[in-house]
Formats: structure tokens, sequence, C-alpha cells
């Protein structure tokens, strides 16, 4: 089979094409080629990183063997997000690192200065100001880390978000423009707003930051991995615009060890990766609505595009009534999970009769209900 590459962030990128026999529907999408797809690991230094910060502690991974049953799988274990590093959700791990290494390279350090390197040299060089877009948890991190670093951070605020997430940013001590557009293009106007631009999307011409994001990521995988003794089976993983996807596939297709199907879970109103694996190609969709706001996203990233085509087995879409419904259910269990984070056992719900059965389940609750408060009736 003859291989290809890409350029991402001065590392080659190894792609296979698609099988053939790609299996696609309206709403669904499967690859088995997937599980044979490559990359280069992500930094080593991503996890120690993360160690040495505040308050950082691994997140639990609940077993409920009640669903597993009701499944009809071995085991299944959700990844429980709502409280991480004193946020409630896992965007933090993206955003620490993201602003950690955009802040060094901003003040002409090398990629393997400290914390408190960066903050002497903003305390001898002045301070710079931070710049993001959000549709919630991702603008909250960021403002949390300017904080952290003791600059200042302006959010724009997509449409959809809940008036307590917004608030909540705000909190943080961060300059909050709220606007009526979707997300996409609020990416657009922060990245032409001035400051230091810290997104997790990426751009043309604009890729080393959303790879360090996705980087910030995968230290979730490794407590995922070291809390199991080894890869799960399957790992269902919410998708906004893909970069916790991004990472998923950056864990799991770099090493020689078990490679689990990767599982993608999009809102119906926004499937735009569902939608871009069936073409081929980064497809847009239109603008929608849905109580999944983190996950309402028109396009997928530039930068994370290539890892999810090639690296993504399985893609699925669902509506705002199975996420309510998940939602719900993981309540009953004690697992607090907005509609984002129970996004995963609504897409495990519907794919798993189009799979072969799965041994170890683990399902990506990306944030608790507090993180975006929204509607579920």
């Amino acid at each position: 089979m003859r291989w290809t590459g890409e350029t991402r962030c001065g590392i080659v990128v190894l792609m296979q094409p698609s099988a053939p026999h790609a299996t696609t529907s309206s709403d669904w999408f499967t690859d088995p080629a997937a599980r044979s797809w490559t990359c280069p690991p992500p930094a080593r230094e991503v996890g120690a990183f993360h160690a040495a910060l505040p308050g950082y502690a691994p997140t639990p991974l609940v077993e409920l063997p009640a669903l597993a049953a009701e499944l009809g799988v071995g085991r299944l274990l959700v990844k429980d997000e709502s409280s991480r590093m004193g946020l409630p959700a896992f965007k933090i791990l993206g955003a620490s690192w993201g602003v950690h290494r955009a802040l060094a390279g901003h003040y002409g350090l090398p990629a393997d200065a400290t914390r408190d390197d960066v903050r002497a040299a903003i305390v001898a060089r002045g301070p710079v100001r931070l710049v993001t877009a959000t549709d919630g948890n991702h603008g909250r991190a960021v403002a949390h880390m300017a904080r952290v670093y003791g600059v200042s951070a302006h959010v724009l605020v997509a449409s959809g978000v809940h008036p307590s997430a917004v608030a909540a940013i705000a909190g943080e001590g961060a300059k909050v423009t709220a606007l009526d557009v979707p997300y996409d293009e609020a990416v657009r106007l922060a990245a032409a707003s001035g400051g230091l631009l810290v997104q997790d999307m990426g751009l043309p011409g604009y890729t080393d930051v959303p790879h360090w994001i996705c980087e910030g990521y995968t230290t979730l995988f490794t407590e995922i991995d070291e809390r199991l003794g080894g890869a799960p089976d399957l790992v269902a993983v919410p998708v906004g615009v893909g970069s916790l996807a991004q990472a998923a596939v950056t864990h799991y297709r770099s090493g020689p060890g078990p490679r689990p199907v990767l599982l993608s879970v999009e809102p119906d109103a926004a499937a735009s990766l569902l939608a871009s694996l069936r073409a081929g190609r980064r497809a847009e969709t239109p603008p929608g609505r849905t109580i999944m706001a983190g996950l309402n996203c028109t396009t997928p990233s530039e930068s994370a595009w290539p890892f999810l085509r090639g690296g993504v087995d399985a893609a699925v879409a669902v509506s705002d009534a199975e996420a309510a419904r998940a939602v719900g259910d993981l309540a009953d269990l004690g697992v607090d999970a907005g509609p984002c984070g129970a996004a995963s056992l609504a897409g495990v719900r519907a794919a798993l009769p189009r799979l072969p059965r799965q041994g170890t389940v683990v399902l990506l609750s990306t944030e608790g209900r507090a993180a975006n408060p929204a509607s579920l009736n």
C-alpha cells in the first residue's frame, strides 16, 4: 500500500488512504483501515507539565456495570471530566499546555521553558493579552490560565452559550465579548482582533497552538490507559472542531500497543466531521441549534482534519433528545454529565449495533452540567 505524507507543525504525518469499502450513511461512517493508520507521538513533556500544575490529579474513571449489561459489552467506564483542576470540563488540559507554549514562543523562550521561566519573561518584558473564541469551556480555561500567568485575556463568545457559562468566563478576570455569530465566525473574529491568539481550531497558517492544545489533551488518554493497565477496546469521543478526537488519534495511533476503535460523536444539527468523512474532504455544514453547545461547530479544524480523516474508525450523529436521555441516565448512576459529555453515551447506543461486539468501552464525559447549563426538555 502506498503511504502519503503532510507536514504539520514541523512533523510529517503519515497517511494511509481510506479503504475503498468504507461505509457511509446520513448519520454513520466507518473506515476499517483507520486502526492501521500511523502518526507521530505527542511531546513527552506534556504529562510532567500537567503533573506539576497546582490541583492536578487524574479524573475518575467510573465503571457502570448496569450500562455494560444494557449495551451488551464486557465493561463500560466513564471518564468523568466534571471537575478538572477546579474547572467543570476537560479543556484546561489543552489550554494550560497551549497557553504555556504560546507564551514561551512569544517571549523567545525554548520549548522546555518552565512556568517560572515564562513568568520571569512576562515581568521583565511586560505582559501580553491572550485572545480566544469559545462556545464555553475553552474560553474559561484560557481565561483561567491567563490569570495563572498574570496576563489579561479577551474571550469572544459565540452564540448559544448559556449566560451562566459566560459569567464564569468573566469570573476568571477576562474581558468577554458576546457575539451573535456561530463558533467558526467567532474564531475568525478572534484571529483578527489582535493579541496572542490561543485557539483550538487550526486556521490557514495557524497550526502550532492548536497542535499544542491537542497535545495537552493526550494526558486524558494516558490516565485512562494507566487506570486500565492498557488501552480499552473502544473510546467514544464527543466532537466539536475535533481537537479532542485528534488527541485520541495521536495517542492511540502513534505507538505499537493495542489500537482501540475510535468513535466520534456529534450533534445531528452540527455534524461537520461526519459530513467531511463521508465527502473525503473538510466540509462545512450550516449553523444549527443544539443543547450540545460545545459541539456546535460547522467545520472541522484544519490542523485536526488529517488525523481525523486517517485515524477515526467510526462517526455517528445523535439528536438532542438522545443526548438529554443520556444526561438523565448518567445522573441516575451518579455521573455528572452535561449534554456534550453525555453525547458519548448516546453515540455508543447508536453505534454498537453496527460494530462488532466490544470488550471494554470508555465514554469520554467531557463536561459536567455546570459547564454550560442547557434545557433538557
